[in-house]
Formats: structure tokens, sequence, C-alpha cells
């Protein structure tokens, strides 16, 4: 019952106490095993790197950056899609602003309504693929979640900053409609079921 948020603090000169994300999801992002043999920095720093290494080397060129993700990895690339934005890195050589869009394909909830506040303020953009019978995109916050944040549409509730909440726009698939249930979280069924549906569309048209 109890959150696991824990405040991001990705901008060292503006920690913003209020944007807070799941404490397993941050540590998994910006940890460093400094035990391993082949050990290249945390996932952030090696992220961080790469990402802006590409818009310095394509600088004069129109740019975006497009990040994906399957359950836990779609929650390291909403990370690393505020990270950046947070930081600025998101400029290109002429110091125009870089567009993020996040695709999500099963993913849980990553952080609280600061989170999600600070992400649309930042122009951090999120498509949510989702099976609605996919019990992972209902974590973490099955109890304190969006839906518990308000009382009667109007009140906000005092337990609200801990409440987990989705970001972004929401592509609900359903797949008890496909042959084998058993696959709700599986990300090729996602993908077999995103081509059914295009493959229909151009069906009917």
């Amino acid at each position: 019952m109890m959150s696991s948020l824990a405040p991001a603090r990705f901008d060292p000169a503006d920690p913003r106490s209020d944007v807070k994300v799941e404490s397993g999801f941050l540590s998994l992002y910006t940890s460093e095993d400094g035990a391993g043999r082949f050990t290249c920095g945390s996932c952030r720093n090696q992220l961080l790197s790469e990402v802006t290494r590409l818009i310095k080397q394509y600088q004069h060129e129109e740019l975006s950056i497009t990040l994906a993700g399957h359950s836990m990895g779609s929650s390291l690339a909403l990370l690393l899609g505020y990270d950046l934005a947070e930081l600025g890195l998101n400029r290109d050589g002429r110091g125009n602003h870089v567009p993020i869009t996040v695709y999500s394909f099963a993913g849980p909830r990553v952080g609280n309504t600061g989170f999600k506040n600070r992400c649309d303020e930042l122009g951090v953009k999120v498509l949510r693929v989702v099976n609605v019978n996919d019990p992972i995109t209902k974590l973490p916050g099955i109890f304190f979640n969006e839906k518990s944040r308000v009382l009667g549409g109007r009140l906000e509730l005092p337990w609200s900053c801990a409440c987990y909440t989705h970001i972004g726009v929401e592509l609900a698939l359903d797949f008890f409609k496909a042959r084998d249930p058993a696959c709700v979280h599986d990300l090729e069924a996602y993908l077999g079921f995103l081509k059914c549906l295009k493959v229909t569309k151009e069906a009917n048209n």
C-alpha cells in the first residue's frame, strides 16, 4: 500500500522535489555497478552520452528524438526522455528545440502527478500502447493512481502527490480478441495486433 516514489532530481541546478518517480526504475536508470568486469557506467550516463553525441553529429539537420520501450524498457525510455528535456539537451546546433516522443508498449506507471505535469511542461510527448487486459499497465499504483487523486471531479485529495499517474495518450487494445489470451504482455502480440488493425482499416477503406 505504501508509495515507493522518490524525487528524480536529474537537474542539480533545479532539483524539483515535487517531481517523483518509482524508486526501482530510478535506481535501475541511475545506479552504477562498479563490481562488474565490463562496467561502462550507469544506464543514464551511457544513454545521455550517446544521444548527445548523435545530436551533435547531426546538429545541422532537422532532428527529432524518438524513444521506444516495452514493459520496464518503456519506463527507462520515459525517464530518458524527461531527463534530456529537463537538462535542456534536446537542442540542435542552432539552439532550436528538438521534439521528444516516447512510444511505450505495455508500460507501467512511472511517476507522480508532478512528474506528469513537468513532462507536459517540457513538451515530452508519450503514446502508450496498452492491452486493456495487461496487468503490468495497471502497476504500480493499483489503489492510488490518477483516478483516486480528485474527489467528485473537483477536490484535490491530500495524498494526490503520492499517487502514480500515467502520462500521455493511450491507445487501448483488447487481446481477448486474439487467438491466445495468455500473451497479454508479449511485445510480439502487441505488434501483431497493431498490424491486424492496420490491415482491417485498409480493407474497410
